[in-house]
C-alpha cells in the first residue's frame, strides 16, 4: 500500500486542527466569567455527557443493568457524582451475580 503526499498531509492537516481547537477551548473556558444560567449551563455539562454514554448501553443490554441505572439515577439525587458512580458498579455486579 502506497499513500501519496496529499494523503499525509491532509491527515497531518485534520489532525493538526483538532489539536488546535481542543486546545483552544481550553484556554478560551478558562477566562470566561460565568454566572448565572450560564454557570448553571457549564455545570451541568458533564453529568448530561456521562448520562448520554451510559444510558444507551444501560437500556439496550438487559433489564439486570437497565435496573442498575435506575438504581443508580436514585442515588443521584443524594449522592455525589463519584458515589453514584461506585453505587452503580456495585448494583451492576450484585444483579449480575446474584440472579
Amino acid at each position: 500500500m502506497r499513500l501519496d503526499p496529499a494523503t499525509i498531509l491532509a491527515i497531518l492537516g485534520m489532525a493538526v486542527a483538532t489539536y488546535l481547537t481542543r486546545i483552544a477551548g481550553l484556554f478560551v473556558a478558562g477566562n470566561l466569567r460565568l454566572r448565572g444560567r450560564t454557570k448553571a449551563a457549564f455545570d451541568a455539562i458533564p453529568p448530561a455527557v456521562l448520562i448520554a454514554v451510559i444510558a444507551p448501553s444501560a437500556l439496550a443490554t438487559g433489564w439486570r443493568e437497565t435496573l442498575a441505572a435506575a438504581i443508580a439515577a436514585l442515588a443521584a439525587t443524594r449522592l455525589p457524582l463519584l458515589a453514584v458512580v461506585g453505587v452503580g458498579v456495585a448494583a451492576v455486579v450484585a444483579l449480575r451475580h446474584l440472579v
